[in-house]
C-alpha cells in the first residue's frame, strides 16, 4: 500500500511537472509573438516616416498597411505552428500549416493588388496605345483567379487530401469548353499574340481585305480588344475583324516604322514625245505638294514599252501616309494639264483600218 501511494504521488507530481512546462512554453510563445508584434510595428513607423514622401509609396499609402500586415501573419502563423507542436498533434500541424498557406496566398494577392496599379501607371503614361491598358486589365482580372486557385491547391495537399481527383475533371472540363467555344478561344489567343508581337497599334495605318466593294481598303486602327479589331476605313466605315482572321494573312502597315512612305504613279506618253521633257515637269509638279519630300527627290523612271505609250513611273516620297490618294489623284490631274499646254501626248490605243476596194470585170 505504501509503495502504491508513492507511485500515485510521484505520476501526479510529474503530471503537474509536465503541466507547468507546458503552460510556461506556452506563455513564452504568446509573450514572444506579442514582442514580435511590438517590433513590427514600431520598425513599420520609422519606415514610414522615413519613406513616405518616396513616389512609389505616396501613390500606395495602403502598402505601409501590407507589409505590417504581412508582419503580423507570419507571427500569428509561427505562434500557431509552435502551439501546435506543444500537443504533438500531427493532424493540427496539417491544420495549422494549411492556414499558414492560405495567408501567405491573402498576402501575396494583396501585394499584386497594390504593384500592378503602380507598374500600369508607370508603364501605360509612357505609351499613346491601349495595348498596355488591356494587358494590365488582363492581369487585374486574372492575377486573384490565379494565386488562389495555386494557394488553395497548396493548402489542400498540406491537408493531405488528394487533389488529383480535382485537377483531372477540371482538365476534362476545360477541354470541353474549349471544343464548345474554340472559335471565341482562337479569337481570344490570336488577340494576346496581337498585344504581344505588336504589329500594329492604334492608330496605325494597314490595309483591308474584307472591305466591301467599290469601297476604301485601308483604314485606321482605331480598337485592338481580346476578339476582335476594329477598323476605320477612309469612307469612315468602321471594319470589324476578328483577330484570328487577322493572324492568318500578310498585315501591311504603312505607319509601323516611319510616317514616309513611297507612292507610284503610272504616267504614259507617246512614243515620239520628249521623255527628258516630260519628267522634268512630272518632277516639277510632284514637288507642288508640301507633303511631298525634296530630300530623297522625286524620281521618273522608264518603267515598260507598251503598245501605243512609254509607260513612265513617278515615284515620289510622302511624309504624311494618309495622303497617299490624294497625291495620286494631284499629280495625275496636274499632269494631264501640263501635258495639254506643253504639247505631250498622253496617247490611247490607236486602229489603222484599211478598206480594200477590188473592181469588177462584166465579161460578156
Amino acid at each position: 500500500m505504501g509503495n502504491f501511494l508513492t507511485l500515485l504521488s510521484s505520476r501526479i507530481l510529474s503530471d503537474q511537472k509536465s503541466l507547468a512546462d507546458s503552460i510556461i512554453s506556452i506563455a513564452a510563445i504568446i509573450i514572444a509573438a506579442c514582442i514580435a508584434w511590438w517590433i513590427i510595428n514600431a520598425i513599420m513607423s520609422v519606415l514610414k516616416k522615413r519613406h513616405y514622401l518616396s513616389p512609389f509609396f505616396e501613390k500606395n499609402d495602403a502598402f505601409f498597411l501590407l507589409i505590417k500586415r504581412a508582419g503580423h501573419y507570419a507571427v500569428l502563423v509561427l505562434a500557431v505552428v509552435g502551439l501546435t507542436r506543444l500537443f504533438k498533434s500531427p493532424v493540427l500541424e496539417k491544420v495549422a500549416y494549411a492556414f499558414m498557406v492560405v495567408l501567405i496566398t491573402t498576402i501575396i494577392n494583396k501585394f499584386a493588388s497594390s504593384l500592378i496599379p503602380y507598374l500600369r501607371d508607370r508603364i501605360v503614361s509612357k505609351t499613346h496605345t491601349k495595348v498596355d491598358d488591356v494587358i494590365f486589365e488582363l492581369m487585374e482580372k486574372f492575377s486573384n483567379v490565379i494565386i488562389y486557385a495555386a494557394g488553395i491547391i497548396l493548402a489542400l495537399d498540406v491537408l493531405g487530401l488528394n487533389i488529383m481527383p480535382f485537377v483531372a475533371g477540371a482538365g476534362i472540363a476545360g477541354i470541353a469548353i474549349g471544343f464548345a467555344a474554340k472559335d471565341t478561344l482562337s479569337n481570344l489567343i490570336a488577340g494576346v499574340l496581337l498585344i504581344i508581337d505588336r504589329p500594329f497599334e492604334i492608330g496605325d495605318r494597314i490595309e483591308v481585305w474584307t472591305a466591301p466593294q467599290n469601297s476604301a481598303t485601308w483604314g485606321d486602327v482605331i480598337d485592338i480588344g481580346l476578339r476582335a479589331t476594329k477598323i476605320r476605313t477612309t469612307d469612315n466605315i468602321v471594319i470589324i475583324i476578328p483577330n484570328n482572321e487577322i493572324m492568318k494573312r500578310d498585315i501591311i502597315n504603312y505607319t509601323t516604322i516611319t510616317k514616309e512612305i513611297r507612292v507610284r504613279i503610272p504616267i504614259g506618253i507617246a512614243y515620239d514625245a520628249d521623255i527628258k521633257k516630260a519628267k522634268e515637269f512630272i518632277i516639277k509638279v510632284s514637288l507642288e505638294l508640301d507633303w511631298v519630300m525634296k530630300e530623297p527627290e522625286p524620281k521618273v523612271v522608264v518603267h515598260s514599252f507598251g503598245d501605243s505609250a512609254v509607260n513612265l513611273q513617278a515615284r515620289v516620297w510622302i511624309n504624311e501616309p494618309r495622303r497617299r490618294i490624294d497625291t495620286v489623284s494631284y499629280i495625275t490631274d496636274r499632269i494631264k494639264e501640263v501635258f495639254q499646254q506643253e504639247g505631250i501626248e498622253i496617247p490611247y490605243p490607236k486602229r489603222d483600218i484599211y478598206i480594200k476596194s477590188e473592181k469588177s470585170f462584166n465579161i460578156s
